[in-house]
């Protein structure tokens, strides 16, 4: 396992971790408890100790199951959760502060711990970035022994930006991939100057990029890669990193002709996010145990070629680019 520093929190986490958002089940599909606590107890046996998870997974489940491990085992374990996705609508008036601190409790009821390693805002609308007040009762919140440490989880780089210019902001968490690379230009550089952590999300761009997946694959009826292609239901950029299916599809085909005879791309695909020393770490969920053990394969990969790391970029500027790059 390899370790990287969070950022200005200081803490040493694992490279790749788990993130919760499926953790139980696949999407769409009921909250299994005994499916979560071998997932969760398998990435632990095999080193992570970094665990992301948000109110709203499985409403509270998915805390609580976290809650559970952190309980049952001997190793220093980090928990990340979120706040703020609760609110409906989830609009700018939503927000204040005696309602965040309600979420911020609830979840330390859910989870049963007496602080929270680091609390997230999660995506919250732009214009949230943009009042002091809301990232002043973190301060607050830490002083009183609840949390330890503030981040974010935005959709955009502008959003990421605006966010570290409040010095109580230790961790950004962005959507970033093979797919969505824009984060890797200024966004990386401003962070790095910043020493604030970037915890990657959505790595394998919702599926996408374990090349498993075909024109004839169906999600079931719950999976928000079923119902929310367009943005029906949240922001269209965490579904398929906001690809055009059958574009990204047809991306992934010719990923696979540069790396031929791997018929998982997964590993390869977050190998590629490793490569970024801004990366603190990555964190794709698993719904069951060989998910585990397939995302902690990319240690294993050898280091890219240049010529491979040219051919994906080459990828990505013909297929991907053009019609999302600019978006987020």
């Amino acid at each position: 396992m390899e370790f990287r520093t969070l950022g200005k929190t200081g803490i040493k986490v694992s490279a790749i971790s788990l993130g919760t958002w499926q953790v139980g089940g696949k999407w769409g599909a009921a909250f299994n408890e005994k499916n979560a606590d071998e997932i969760l107890n398998k990435a632990v046996d095999s080193g992570i100790n970094f665990i992301d998870t948000a109110d709203v997974y499985s409403d509270g489940e998915s805390e609580k199951a976290v809650g559970k491990l952190v309980k049952s085992r001997k190793e220093k374990i980090y928990v990340a959760t979120k706040c703020g996705r609760q609110i409906q609508p989830h609009v700018n008036a939503g927000y204040n502060v005696d309602v965040l601190r309600k979420f911020v409790e609830n979840s330390l009821t859910n989870m049963g711990l007496e602080t929270i390693d680091l609390i997230q805002l999660h995506c919250p609308p732009t214009e949230v970035y943009y009042r002091p007040e809301i990232f002043a009762l973190f301060d607050t919140l830490k002083q009183e022994g609840k949390i330890q440490h503030l981040g974010v989880s935005v959709e955009k780089v502008e959003e990421a930006l605006k966010a570290m210019e409040y010095d109580n902001v230790t961790t950004v968490q962005i959507i970033f991939n093979m797919f969505r690379q824009r984060p890797s230009q200024l966004f990386f550089n401003e962070a790095k100057k910043k020493n604030v952590g970037i915890i990657v999300r959505v790595p394998l761009a919702s599926g996408l990029l374990t090349g498993k997946f075909s024109a004839a694959t169906s999600f079931t009826e719950g999976d928000h890669r079923q119902f929310n292609r367009h943005g029906e239901a949240f922001d269209k950029g965490e579904t398929f990193s906001g690809i055009d299916y059958n574009t990204g599809i047809a991306a992934v085909e010719e990923l696979k002709k540069i790396f031929p005879g791997q018929d998982n791309l997964a590993p390869i695909a977050l190998k590629w996010i490793l490569q970024f020393d801004a990366v603190s770490c990555i964190i794709p969920g698993a719904s069951n145990n060989n998910q585990v053990d397939s995302n902690l394969s990319a240690f294993n990969m050898p280091d890219f070629t240049a010529t491979q790391l040219q051919a994906v970029q080459e990828v990505y500027e013909k297929f991907i680019k053009p019609s999302v790059h600019h978006l987020w």
